[in-house]
């Protein structure tokens, strides 16, 4: 006899079946479209914003800044090789859009891309100082009556 084990959906982790639903397409057969997960780390003169793309092309990425809101998009193309068993790696386009602080210069952002992980270095801009003006001690001249 044998005996068929059903993984019972409402058992994993609480938002797990909810972020499938979300991704799946209609008919539930595949997973179309995807969220990439960032970090963003700061240091004394820079954000570093990480973004993961396993098997992602370089090419298919698209890195824009507009005013304050910096968009990496791209796709993730499906394997087309043999009969798909399962399913659950996610492809499809993909939009993150991160606001940037106040003062950042767009020339000034730089990108890689190694391993699957895309490298965004925001340099922050300089901090605006007071500056001190110094009084300059000149002589008097003395009015005659």
């Amino acid at each position: 006899m044998t005996t068929l084990m059903v993984r019972d959906p409402f058992l994993a982790a609480p938002f797990r079946l909810m972020d499938e639903l979300v991704r799946s397409t209609g008919n539930g057969s595949h997973v179309t479209g995807f969220t990439p997960p960032l970090d963003v780390r700061e240091t004394d003169d820079a954000h570093l914003v990480l973004v993961d793309l396993p098997g992602v092309k370089s090419e298919d990425v698209s890195i824009e800044v507009h005013g304050q809101l910096l968009t990496v998009s791209g796709v993730r193309v499906p394997v087309e090789t043999g009969e798909p068993q399962l399913a659950e790696r996610p492809y499809g386009s993909f939009v993150r859009t991160l606001t940037l602080p106040k003062g950042v210069d767009a020339d000034t952002i730089a990108a890689d891309y190694e391993d699957g992980v895309l490298h965004l270095h925001i340099p922050k801009p300089a901090e605006v100082k007071p500056k001190k003006i110094a009084i300059n001690s000149g002589s008097q001249k003395e009015i005659e009556a």
